[in-house]
């Protein structure tokens, strides 16, 4: 997939075309990884690409479904270690890439159905993720969820070429 056409002007259609763009990219760069390089770290954090790729899948889930739709969700933070926020990623033995790549996808149309007709400008629903005091817009909710795969696709970037010398964009 390449990057979005630079004339799209409208912010939504332009939110949702870079994630699409950033949900590739994390394909791609995870694509062709060993079980073993998908499953270990070589960083001194000590995340590996499999608990980046789920974390991807449940921030998604947490910002759209569980924040801006109000929806109530099972596990928002299935990633963590014990459902803590502020845990360390975790992926079960069980769990694959391709059951993941499923994952993230699926949460990609999912945010599109969400979204699509929205006004960016729009609240997140109070009883979800969020508060009566804390209600970001759709606006801010997209923006940082772009961030969060734009920073995270950088982060295997560095992964894939400690892995195997693949270098990214």
């Amino acid at each position: 997939m390449t990057e979005p056409e630079r004339n799209l002007s409208d912010s939504l259609e332009l939110h949702l075309a870079y994630l699409d763009y950033y949900r590739s990219e994390i394909e791609n760069k995870l694509t062709g990884l060993s079980r073993t390089d998908l499953r270990s770290s070589r960083l001194p954090s000590g995340w590996t690409p499999l608990e980046l790729l789920k974390h991807l899948v449940f921030m998604e889930r947490r910002w759209l479904r569980w924040g801006f739709a109000g929806e109530q969700v099972d596990q928002p933070w299935g990633d963590s270690a014990g459902g803590d926020p502020d845990g360390r990623w975790k992926v079960e033995p069980g769990e694959t890439l391709p059951e993941l790549l499923a994952l993230l996808h699926a949460g990609g149309e999912n945010t599109r159905s969400i979204v699509t007709g929205a006004d960016t400008s729009a609240p997140g629903t109070v009883g979800g993720r969020f508060g009566a005091d804390e209600q970001p817009t759709l606006n801010w909710i997209l923006f940082h969820v772009l961030q969060e795969y734009a920073r995270h696709a950088g982060h295997l970037d560095i992964a894939r070429e400690l892995s195997d010398g693949a270098a990214g964009e």
